[in-house]
């Protein structure tokens, strides 16, 4: 069944980032067989709610356009509409459309101030965990701490040195393949961690103030930066506001003189074996403590905090991935989080207003993307894991897939889409589509093994990854066929001596749907409107005022056809996948399936 349709994407709302006591347009579609004669729009005004009537607009021959013009007085503005017939009533929120009262919750909502930096809607990320991209093969003395692995041996993964194996990634190394990512065509870097530290991921900082030296110190940072800006690539970096590490000074100094400054900056427990609290009870990971205003200023608020001076010439970050942003400030009856959250937010506004700031927040709370804080998170929750339930195989011998004991459950894709709708729903759409979109990650099991390194599934999870609102990433290797069945597994180094041992296949389909993905007006500004939900076929609309798309993927082969008459478009040009022409799509194929066309 068609239903009323609005999101916060360019058709339906004028302003998405208005300034207190300007005017919006917000519009809704409504269709044609609904045969409504009124429509109302529930807002709410310094907390309290007003109804107010739509005006009918443009019909076509399948829909009318309902419209309002609304004064924003508050920096947060929630809404609904109302449908009312002679005998019942519905209202279309977030989630949908209920034909009982429904909570606030998950109402539409206007965030009156800047959103995310523009530069993201045309970018695709490539993720880099720097120990094992690439190296330069350059001597280096190695700390205790190292165990040296040679560049194409596997991890060991699981062991007493898991940490610490180390392959000799570096700067110089990751220079030298930028060639690569041009060819992909990524426009973006995502690096994991290159603070020094005792480990290979880096999460457990020794210090904030300069590149591990193992990386090719701040020399090698500031060439590979200017080296990417040169062939348009922007590069983000990956900072720990949670905790850092055991062998930072702050908390070095703290341990040796119970008077020191820096030992607010910790919490301290006499029943723990290490005197403070670590992060999951880790010894190598300080949990910070925000109840210092020194701290605050140290990592984000101060002229020349961590937060700012990396954003700063010589480096240039284009921004901060936040690690696990939704535990930071919170500890027992403590909770700065928003305090945080937001405080670094208006430092890199002031510092940079174009740099990006996206949260790792794995266990998902809607309150933590409000739209004053990140700008976005890794959608783990809204689309990496429910992508991963739909389409996984269901031999695939994954150690790892999130906090879900036992084996990695198999669900339909009703149940996919309402995972994705129900994240969508909890937030503002500024914060979905300034959201990481990822098919696996430095943390996560690869996507590869997850569908069983079959090509058909990987490149339809590809075609969603590359169509669903927010800004997609790439893990480093995904695009020449890495397998890894959890986490540490997963991360491999790139064979850059063998290219003809790598997945080309797989290479060519990333090459396309990129170029797809950076080039198609509606993927980058357009709404989303799902139009078929089925067991083993999803399809979805993303329209925006100068095109619309249409996007169908199939976890495996059979046959099925999809009516676009009832929507008013006709099929103008195949993008991706399967040739197809008139008003609806007939597909028959013997694995999965995914395609992109442009309509009419």
């Amino acid at each position: 069944m068609i239903e009323a349709h609005h999101d916060g994407s360019e058709l339906y709302v004028s302003n998405s980032a208005p300034k207190i006591g300007d005017k919006v347009t917000l519009r809704v579609r409504v269709p044609k067989k609904d045969g409504l004669n009124q429509v109302y729009l529930r807002i709410m005004y310094d907390a309290e709610p007003r109804i107010l009537p739509l005006k009918r607009g443009k019909s076509t021959s399948v829909e009318t356009w309902w419209s309002i013009q609304v004064k924003i007085l508050n920096h947060s503005t929630s809404y609904r509409f109302l449908f009312l017939d002679k005998v019942s009533f519905r209202w279309l929120n977030g989630a949908g459309v209920f034909n009982y009262d429904v909570v606030d919750r998950e109402d539409f909502r206007i965030i009156a101030r800047p959103q995310y930096p523009e530069w993201i809607k045309q970018s695709v990320f490539y993720q880099i965990f720097p120990d094992r991209f690439a190296t330069s093969g350059q001597k280096r003395e190695l700390p205790d701490w190292a165990v040296p692995r040679e560049w194409n041996q596997l991890p060991n993964g699981r062991s007493n040195v898991t940490g610490q194996e180390f392959y000799g990634g570096d700067f110089q190394g990751a220079t030298a393949h930028l060639d690569h990512l041009t060819s992909l065509g990524v426009n973006a870097i995502y690096f994991t961690p290159f603070f020094p530290s005792r480990s290979n991921h880096r999460y457990d900082a020794s210090s904030f103030d300069f590149v591990d030296p193992l990386l090719g110190g701040d020399k090698g940072l500031i060439e590979f930066s200017k080296a990417a800006q040169q062939r348009g690539l922007k590069v983000m970096g990956d900072l720990t506001t949670n905790h850092c590490g055991a062998g930072h000074p702050w908390l070095q100094k703290s341990l040796k003189k119970s008077r020191a400054r820096e030992c607010e900056f910790f919490y301290w427990d006499d029943a723990s074996p290490y005197e403070y609290i670590g992060w999951y009870n880790t010894q190598s990971l300080p949990k910070l403590n925000y109840n210092s205003q020194k701290l605050h200023e140290l990592m984000y608020s101060g002229a020349d905090s961590i937060v700012k001076k990396w954003l700063r010439p010589p480096f240039n970050m284009a921004g901060w991935r936040i690690d696990v942003a939704n535990m930071t400030g919170r500890y027992l009856s403590d909770d700065f989080n928003k305090e945080v959250a937001r405080g670094i937010r208006d430092a890199m506004d002031k510092e940079n207003p174009e740099a990006w700031l996206v949260a790792e927040n794995a266990d998902f709370s809607a309150e933590d993307l409000d739209g004053f804080g990140w700008h976005g998170t890794m959608n783990y929750n809204g689309f990496t894991m429910p992508l991963w339930q739909w389409i996984h195989d269901k031999d695939a011998k994954l150690q790892d897939h999130g906090r879900m004991p036992g084996k990695l459950p198999k669900i339909p894709g009703t149940s996919m889409v309402a995972a994705m709708r129900q994240f969508a729903a909890g937030i503002p759409w500024r914060s979905l589509v300034a959201s990481m979109t990822l098919l696996d990650s430095h943390d996560r099991a690869r996507f590869h093994s997850v569908v069983g390194k079959n090509h058909a599934r990987h490149i339809a999870g590809l075609c969603m990854l590359m169509t669903y609102p927010g800004v997609p990433s790439v893990f480093a290797g995904d695009e020449v066929g890495l397998e890894g069945a959890w986490g540490e597994d997963a991360r491999r180094t790139i064979n850059w001596d063998s290219p003809e041992k790598w997945d080309h296949t797989l290479f060519g389909a990333y090459q396309k749907l990129i170029a797809i993905h950076r080039s198609a007006h509606a993927l980058q500004e357009g709404g989303l409107r799902w139009i078929i939900v089925k067991d083993d076929v999803v399809a979805y609309l993303r329209e925006s005022k100068k095109e619309s798309i249409l996007v169908v993927v199939s976890r495996k082969g059979g046959r099925f056809s999809i009516d676009l008459a009832p929507y008013g478009y006709t099929i103008k040009k195949t993008l991706y996948g399967p040739t197809q022409s008139g008003k609806s799509i007939q597909i028959s194929s013997r694995s999965a399936v995914s395609g992109i066309w442009k309509l009419a």
